[in-house]
């Protein structure tokens, strides 16, 4: 069973407050955009994981297509399988690639086995393996042409469809630098915006003004600590770009450019 698990980028991200769970409240705009992974996943004696494409600094066994295969096993009862992964989507850059592709983990094991579960209840498994894996259980189903995301809530994990009709007006240009921003590192040094405006009402304002009212929170410190990151977002509005902004918690930058 083949899939394509996609990249994200944030359209907005605002961090609301820290919980006492240690996780923090957010609101965001999910969005597909960029390059896919490819992700095989087939029957087998035993658990295997491949890993090709761009080199992973960590245990093939630490994947998190492993974590996902794992939390599908305790829940279904499915048999050992082999993934095979081919990276094409760069990690360390927020644009999801290690979630979007235990998501599809998921979604190739209820193909596979034809499980015949729903997406809601996929995204219930996927929020076991990470935050961000619900989003992209229901990415394949979202026509970003047209604009079609989510707004996440909670630790990113409380979706809720979107559409942003302005969106299909505009290319959207990704440049992802050699930097590695860890999560860890970068909720570290984030401080927490608190309650305003609800991402929704900036979002269906002109993509002029999003400039100047939707922000992401992580760049006010990672911007600062790598300043190649900040000059990519600035040599996109000097290129026309009428939004620009780090995706996730970075390093990846992204432009709105008018088609």
């Amino acid at each position: 069973m083949i899939v394509y698990p996609k990249a994200k980028v944030n359209v907005g991200l605002r961090i609301i407050r820290k919980r006492p769970d240690g996780f923090h409240d957010l609101e965001t705009f999910f969005i597909s955009a960029g390059k896919s992974d490819v992700l095989e996943v087939t029957e087998s004696a035993e658990l295997i994981m491949n890993q090709y494409g761009l080199e992973l600094d960590s245990d093939p066994e630490q994947n998190l297509c492993v974590k996902a295969y794992n939390v599908m096993r305790e829940e279904c009862g499915i048999p050992p399988v082999e993934i095979s992964l081919f990276k094409r989507i760069p990690f360390g850059a927020g644009l999801g690639g290690g979630s979007s592709d235990a998501a599809g983990t998921i979604i190739a094991i209820n193909r596979l086995y034809k499980l015949e579960l729903t997406s809601d209840r996929l995204a219930e498994i996927a929020a076991k393996v990470g935050s961000d894996c619900p989003f992209f259980i229901y990415a394949d189903c979202l026509n970003s042409e047209i604009g079609e995301g989510m707004i996440g809530r909670g630790k990113g994990d409380l979706l809720t469809p979107f559409v942003v009709p302005d969106i299909s007006n505009y290319n959207i240009k990704i440049v992802v630098p050699d930097i590695f921003v860890s999560t860890p590192e970068a909720y570290r040094g984030v401080v927490p915006s608190g309650v305003k405006e609800p991402l929704e009402t900036l979002l269906l304002k002109p993509v002029e003004s999003w400039r100047d009212s939707i922000k992401n929170d992580f760049e006010h410190h990672i911007l600062k600590k790598y300043p190649k990151i900040r000059e990519i977002k600035d040599q996109m509005y000097r290129d026309g770009a009428l939004y620009a902004s780090m995706s996730g918690s970075g390093s990846a930058v992204y432009g709105l450019f008018p088609r």
